[in-house]
């Protein structure tokens, strides 16, 4: 009794598995799908170098042309006090416009696309010079001297106006 009750069970789920558990595993298997997870995870991946680059290297440089400039403390407090910091504003529990943090992450992104560029362009001219150059197919057609119809490159008379084809010296079949 026990055996048939699982046996009915195992055909009750192998059906489900034609229902939505099963197309959405069907959907999960799709390749694009698994190429897009692949590209998120090296995306995050690829994120972190960048984040890095640009913190850790190019605004510390920034930073030294600029004087030191830290535009996170530009704020408008909308409650009309002057606070010293923005911190200084938040623990006041002032509401605050923080125009500089945008500005901050407005030259973040842009100091980020710019590398970004930068990187996928050297990796380009670097996937180009390694790129052997293709070959060119042997041509199959040759063009009448008399209709300029297509005609095969074999062809002693062109079916188009029938013309006899005189014989290319340097064709060799």
């Amino acid at each position: 009794m026990a055996d048939i009750d699982l046996k009915q069970k195992g055909s009750e789920l192998a059906d489900k598995g034609k229902g939505f558990f099963g197309e959405f595993r069907k959907f999960i298997m799709r390749g694009n799908v698994i190429d897009l997870a692949v590209g998120v995870i090296i995306g995050a991946a690829f994120q972190a170098i960048v984040n890095s680059l640009v913190n850790d290297i190019v605004m510390p440089v920034i930073s030294l042309l600029t004087g030191g400039i830290d535009f996170s403390n530009w704020f408008i407090s909308l409650d009309g006090s002057h606070y010293k910091t923005l911190a200084a504003a938040q623990k006041a529990g002032a509401a605050t416009l923080n125009y500089g943090k945008f500005l901050t992450a407005v030259i973040n992104f842009i100091l980020m696309a710019l590398v970004i560029f930068i990187m996928v362009k050297l990796i380009n001219d670097v996937n180009d010079r390694l790129k052997k150059p293709e070959e060119e197919p042997a041509k199959t057609t040759k063009v009448c001297p008399y209709c300029q119809s297509e005609i095969p490159i074999k062809a002693t008379r062109c079916p188009h106006c029938t013309s006899e084809i005189p014989v290319d010296p340097d064709f060799k079949p």
